[in-house]
């Protein structure tokens, strides 16, 4: 087989190119069972990846359908790519089924040259995708995160790409642009409970919750309901200056519809890959979480949850000057209260505490922040329902 100087400019596919020459392999195989030579590649401006990955592997079971879709778009969009599968099967059983999940080819199955391509690369776990270039440039180290982060907006999967999306993610994150932010080619909009959809450009302006949560999440059902609580109180007290969109982490479109149903604010679309691009640019790693933008378009705070659960609607605008006048007030409030009273409604001394939240004993209304409470047992009175012994 006649091919130029690669081992000058790329060692990787000359290496790759070598071990198969080494077991007289001088072709791959298609999803059809032909044959294609590897003199048929035009290396110089073909992107050549090898998948290493196995049909016994869950990660790979899972990754393979996004590097499909990913492929798929790619070739598309008319972009020089072609993957290669390794297989890590035990049997050819195990290979035939793994591959006939993929569009792309295969080196034949060969335990021995499977092995060889393995250590070569140094492959220690899969899935592994690794880009044989030829044109010099640093790949990508970790191509498999790369492409559950960006999609096809990874191509071709070198290390200056990765530093040119992130350079993206900061614009985005802090250039100010809620429709950046929400917005993208093909869609402008957001979608309310009734399935009505509002123009992004309508959120300008206003103090934008970014509300990271799902139906299945039981912590994220708690969150909402304050979340409801301060939307509505908000709504009623400040008018049309503040909003919430869900950022939905649920598992499908059913799904989506139930949680979306039960909350008065908009949502992005479930099928949009927006949702897990707001998920990597503020760095959400835990569900609920609300991340707050200010009316200039830039971020107020990643912490929105706590400072929802803590104050409610009274910490709007969420700046941290509206949070120091709460808390100087709260300060002021229970500097004016008595540091403990024994009240009739209840045999023990009880003594003044902060509580995030809590029900009062006595009117059974939910409380914040200040209350009357029982070491001896759990009792906690609102300062408003002391009922002081004479």
């Amino acid at each position: 087989m006649s091919k130029p100087d690669y081992q000058a400019t790329n060692l990787p596919l000359w290496d790759f190119l070598t071990i198969l020459a080494s077991e007289g392999v001088d072709f791959l195989l298609s999803g059809e069972e032909d044959k294609v030579t590897l003199s048929s590649f035009d290396y110089e401006k073909t992107t050549i990846c090898l998948f290493f990955s196995a049909n016994w592997c869950r990660p790979c079971q899972s990754f393979t359908p996004k590097l499909v879709q990913l492929y798929n778009m790619l070739r598309t969009m008319g972009k020089e790519l072609e993957i290669v599968f390794i297989s890590l099967d035990h049997d050819e059983d195990g290979f035939n089924a793994h591959f006939e999940t993929m569009p792309w080819l295969t080196v034949p199955f060969d335990v021995n040259l499977h092995k060889k391509l393995r250590e070569r690369f140094h492959v220690v776990r899969i899935p592994f995708l690794v880009p044989l270039n030829l044109d010099g440039q640093s790949v990508e180290e970790d191509l498999i995160g790369l492409i559950e982060d960006f999609g096809e907006d990874a191509f071709p999967f070198t290390k200056k790409r990765r530093e040119e999306l992130k350079a993206i993610d900061d614009s985005k994150r802090q250039g100010g642009k809620i429709d950046q932010l929400l917005a993208r080619p093909g869609r402008d909009y957001v979608v309310a409970s009734d399935g009505g959809k509002v123009l992004v450009s309508k959120l300008i302006g206003k103090t934008v919750s970014l509300y990271f949560g799902a139906h299945w999440c039981p912590p994220c059902r708690a969150f909402t309901a304050q979340l409801v609580e301060a939307y509505n109180q908000l709504l009623s007290s400040r008018g049309d200056c503040f909003e919430v969109v869900l950022v939905s982490s649920d598992r499908d479109q059913k799904e989506f519809d139930v949680n979306i149903s039960g909350m008065p604010w908009l949502a992005l679309p479930f099928e949009d890959r927006t949702r897990q691009d707001l998920c990597r640019i503020f760095n959400i790693k835990a569900i609920p979480a609300l991340v707050l933008i200010g009316p200039d378009g830039k971020p107020i705070s990643t912490n929105g949850k706590n400072i929802i659960t803590l104050y409610g609607a009274k910490a709007f605008p969420f700046t941290q000057s509206s949070i120091e006048e709460i808390e100087e007030s709260l300060r002021k409030e229970g500097d004016s209260l008595p540091t403990q009273i024994q009240d009739i409604k209840h045999q023990h001394v009880l003594k003044l505490d902060m509580a995030k939240s809590y029900v009062c004993n006595y009117c059974e209304r939910q409380g914040k922040f200040w209350a009357f409470s029982c070491d001896a047992c759990d009792y906690d009175l609102h300062p408003t329902c002391v009922e002081e012994a004479s």
